[in-house]
């Protein structure tokens, strides 16, 4: 499971260094752009925090895959 998480996240990445890296858009296109790039981080958040809760749980001798993916709002939620 580690390994699938650790994959989405490097997919992600590349989609997210794509929509970095792409030519000039005009303003519509870069809302789009945008809107896209927020989702992504999101996305990646979601992934980074299923990692830790499994590494909590392993650490706890709990099972790694009682861990669950949590809304983006609770995960957001953590940035200070």
């Amino acid at each position: 499971m580690d390994q699938e998480i650790h994959r989405r996240i490097e997919e992600l990445i590349e989609e997210e260094q794509l929509l970095r890296e792409g030519g000039t858009v005009d303003n519509e296109q870069a809302e789009a752009r945008a809107r896209e790039l927020a989702r992504l981080e999101e996305q990646l958040d979601q992934c980074w925090d299923l990692l830790r809760q499994r590494r909590a749980k392993r650490r706890a001798g709990e099972d790694p895959d009682e861990a669950q993916a949590r809304p983006v709002e609770e995960v957001e939620g953590y940035r200070q």
